[in-house]
């Protein structure tokens, strides 16, 4: 694989909209061409026998049983709110009605 130039590392950072000194052209040039240098041989070593994976360790389920536990009744859960209105909380409007979303 060839090295990236400071002209292919200029006009992507024209198409990036970014603006980068003649220095940084030189230094982004070096870090791109082994970035590039580091990716093709990734390429290299997958082989056609290795499934592709999604973790490097193999992974059981890790969930929970769902086990039903006793939880509050509505009562309980609201006991503590300072305003209820049909089994639920009621909290101040913070929007006006004619605001549109």
């Amino acid at each position: 694989m060839a090295a990236i130039s400071r002209e292919e590392v200029a006009h992507l950072a024209r198409l990036s909209r970014l603006a980068v000194t003649e220095e940084e052209l030189d230094t982004f040039a070096g870090q791109l061409d082994v970035i590039l240098q580091s990716v093709a041989q990734v390429g290299e070593v997958a082989a056609a026998d290795i499934p592709p994976t999604s973790h490097s360790v193999p992974l059981t389920n890790v969930l929970r049983e769902d086990v039903v536990t006793p939880c509050l009744t509505p009562e309980e859960a609201l006991s503590g709110a300072p305003d209820v209105d049909q089994q639920r909380f009621r909290v101040p409007r913070i929007l006006d009605e004619d605001v549109a979303s």
